[in-house]
């Protein structure tokens, strides 16, 4: 279950023109936590935090030269300038890849590099043959929400105070995130659940996202 190569990933999907991806080294790593401070300050609490410190990346992250590390940083890079960053966690046992963070440099915002976020991830999971791919988005702005949604992810879900975000200097709160999903394996391998073993709740939930009665629960609309 090794991470792909960049040149792989190029080949699957292709970054913009003049653009390309590359995986940082532990020299590079200071360089990558500086940009990060300045490009996306809000940064500094929550669940993307620990991209912002440099010794997170020894041991957990697949830097170049490194193997095994369920964390894994691709740069865009646009010459010998970084543009941006995509970060993702492997859950082995699950077998399941989560987008924990991607952040575009200021100078190189609307060249179509966020949206190679979810095709980059699901190339990912289907090189390692992991069973589903998500992420997260901010109900602060509708475009990583809209980039999701374009890329075929299902909206499964909306978590209350899922992570923490700095909505002003020195102010704190805990948001609402959106949570989309893209499944990697055939219906073949998804037990569908039956009426029995859900709530009124659930139920009601389930044919409100799937659109499958329970009384017929056949593969459908999980992709």
């Amino acid at each position: 279950m090794n991470w792909p190569t960049t040149a792989e990933l190029c080949e699957v999907v292709p970054p913009p023109p003049g653009y390309g991806y590359s995986v940082p080294s532990a020299a590079d790593v200071p360089r990558v936590v500086r940009a990060l401070h300045e490009w996306a300050p809000a940064m500094a609490v929550g669940n993307a935090s620990c991209f912002l410190r440099e010794d997170f990346y020894t041991g957990h992250v697949n830097l170049q030269g490194s193997r095994g590390a369920d964390y894994f940083v691709l740069q865009f890079t646009k010459g010998s300038e970084w543009a941006g960053m995509l970060a993702v966690e492997r859950d082995r046992d699950a077998q399941v890849l989560y987008g924990r963070v991607g952040v575009i440099g200021v100078p190189y915002r609307g060249t179509g590099l966020a949206s190679t976020f979810a095709p980059l991830m699901e190339a990912m999971g289907v090189a390692m043959g992991l069973g589903m791919v998500y992420g997260l988005a901010t109900l602060q702005v509708p475009y990583m929400q809209q980039a999701f949604e374009k890329a075929g992810w299902q909206l499964v879900g909306i978590m209350p105070g899922f992570d923490r975000e700095l909505v002003q200097p020195a102010v704190i709160k805990r948001v609402f995130e959106a949570i989309y999903a893209k499944v990697l394996v055939p219906d073949s391998e998804i037990l569908y659940p039956s009426a029995h073993g859900m709530t009124r709740s659930t139920h009601r939930l389930f044919d409100l996202l799937y659109g499958m009665p329970m009384s017929d629960c056949a593969p459908a609309t999980l992709r």
